[in-house]
């Protein structure tokens, strides 16, 4: 188990995270791109998570995804920062918003998602994996984070 602790832009909400982590990648898709009001946003999976709230509160709200499915989007209600998602399908795990995260120097994901969308000025690494859209098994998400070398891992 790896245990993360992060915060929200204005430090009302502070979290605590253990759990394993499953995967990192970046998602081009346009609704990421509002959401982080960047080229692409990211998600850091975590299996079997254990989230504890070390200040503030989170509010939600239900995100229809692209692909179809549910996601329950977790912010701070002051400043508005994104910090949880959890897909309704796929509970066993809860994607963290990395950029929330107090240590981001080894951030590194292991592959892109709806790279379609992706603006054409960004140039993608050659030897990370991506998709147009979705892979068709999210399972392909975890190989590439287990095949990427040790120093993407923090």
């Amino acid at each position: 188990m790896q245990q993360f602790e992060g915060s929200c832009q204005c430090g009302q909400v502070r979290y605590r995270v253990s759990g394993r982590v499953a995967t990192l990648f970046a998602c081009h898709c346009r609704d990421c791109q509002r959401q982080s009001a960047s080229a692409f946003g990211m998600a850091l999976w975590l299996r079997d998570a254990e989230l504890t709230l070390l200040q503030g509160v989170t509010a939600s709200w239900p995100r229809h995804t692209p692909s179809g499915r549910i996601t329950d989007c977790q912010f701070c209600p002051q400043c508005g920062s994104r910090l949880f998602h959890q897909n309704r399908d796929t509970p066993q795990f809860l994607s963290i918003k990395p950029g929330s995260l107090d240590d981001t120097g080894w951030l590194r994901p292991a592959a892109h998602i709806w790279t379609q969308s992706a603006q054409p000025w960004l140039a993608l690494p050659a030897e990370v994996p991506s998709w147009p859209q979705n892979p068709d098994d999210f399972a392909a998400l975890i190989a590439a984070w287990q095949a990427a070398p040790g120093d993407c891992r923090g």
